[in-house]
């Protein structure tokens, strides 16, 4: 499986920004596609997960209430729909999948990872 982010950019701290990342290859062995964050300094973070074949969603602490994780099977597309956004928010985010059901906070479970792609959010 191939992942690909679109690009980030530089938002003002409240405004909106929406991430996508489109899936290649054998994407029918994808169960679970995620977000992660990693702000220079830091370790990889979980920002939110979906089930691809239900829907179900499981967002981390830093995104409740601001962030939304969606997907469109028929494109095998991922989607962040970042609002409120704020200057912690500044990390490079990557796209992720894994072939195995769950929706787990983890890197260690997912087996796929696109290239990241970098938000920066101004005060």
């Amino acid at each position: 499986v191939q992942l690909q982010a679109s690009e980030g950019g530089l938002v003002q701290a409240g405004g909106s920004l929406r991430l996508s990342c489109a899936a290649s290859g054998r994407t029918f062995s994808t169960s679970v596609m995620a977000w992660f964050r990693q702000a220079p300094g830091k370790e990889r973070s979980f920002v939110a997960a979906i089930d691809w074949s239900s829907g179900e969603t499981y967002l981390g602490d830093s995104g409740k209430g601001r962030f939304t994780i969606s997907r469109d099977s028929a494109k095998n597309t991922l989607y962040l729909q970042m609002n409120s956004l704020k200057p912690e928010d500044t990390a490079i985010y990557y796209c992720a999948a894994k072939s195995a059901f769950g929706l787990v906070p983890n890197t260690y479970f997912y087996n796929y990872w696109g290239r990241g792609t970098l938000v920066t959010v101004s005060s």
